[in-house]
């Protein structure tokens, strides 16, 4: 058997993929989060075989309802809505429609992130060039579980908006404060372009059942 006939393209975070892209680590992330959705049963053991294959199916086929239920965006919105958990797109998707008839372009930039990936953002400032832009290494932020997402304000010429302003009247108008945090209103700090789903968790005890592939967040969230 070639190389080229081990491929195989899958579902992996809401974006379609060649398995063998993934890493051990990534496949093991993508059956945590699809563990605790209830999609899949067999074990964490970081390897793509039929029964992860099967779930990331049902997890996108289940994405798809959302979207048709609950309305459909921009592209680079989509694509970061779909890494969410189903709880994490059910609101998101909620809160882009609160938005739909305000008077600048709201996307969502980031979704999910592998543990992987929040290192590496992590480093970013510190031991690679650039900016920092979180303080959070892997497993200690939202983003890591499905529960959050971060905005970007444009105006009608499409350029990025970076004040505060523009973030604390989106916030206004698509915040529901049942359901949702958002960073702005964090006393130290703020980050404006980021929300997260409301649980009945601390981030240590969502973490630690993350990696046990247990349930760590409610269809309707718990306030």
């Amino acid at each position: 058997m070639t190389i080229l006939q081990m491929e195989k393209i899958v579902y992996f975070l809401g974006k379609i993929v060649n398995h063998l892209s993934l890493t051990y680590d990534d496949v093991l992330f993508y059956q945590r989060l699809l563990k605790a959705e209830g999609l899949y049963q067999d074990a964490l053991d970081g390897i793509w075989g039929k029964y992860t294959d099967q779930a990331a199916i049902d997890f996108m086929a289940e994405s798809i309802s959302l979207e048709e239920e609950l309305g459909r965006f921009d592209m680079r919105t989509e694509n970061n809505i779909r890494s969410l958990s189903l709880a994490g797109q059910s609101e998101a998707r909620q809160f882009m429609q609160r938005l739909s008839d305000f008077n600048l372009t709201v996307k969502i930039i980031s979704g999910t992130r592998t543990y992987k990936q929040q290192d590496a953002l992590y480093e970013q400032g510190r031991s690679k060039p650039g900016k920092k832009v979180t303080w959070a290494k892997a497993g200690r932020s939202y983003h890591n579980f499905g529960m959050a997402w971060d905005i970007a304000v444009f105006n009608s010429r499409g350029a990025y908006l970076t004040t505060g302003k523009s973030y604390e009247r989106a916030a206004k108008v698509a915040m529901d404060t049942k359901s949702l945090f958002w960073g702005g209103n964090w006393t130290t700090l703020r980050d404006y372009p980021h929300y997260q789903l409301r649980t009945e968790f601390q981030l240590a005890q969502i973490r630690h059942r993350f990696e046990k592939g247990e349930k760590f967040f409610e269809t309707s969230v718990i306030v």
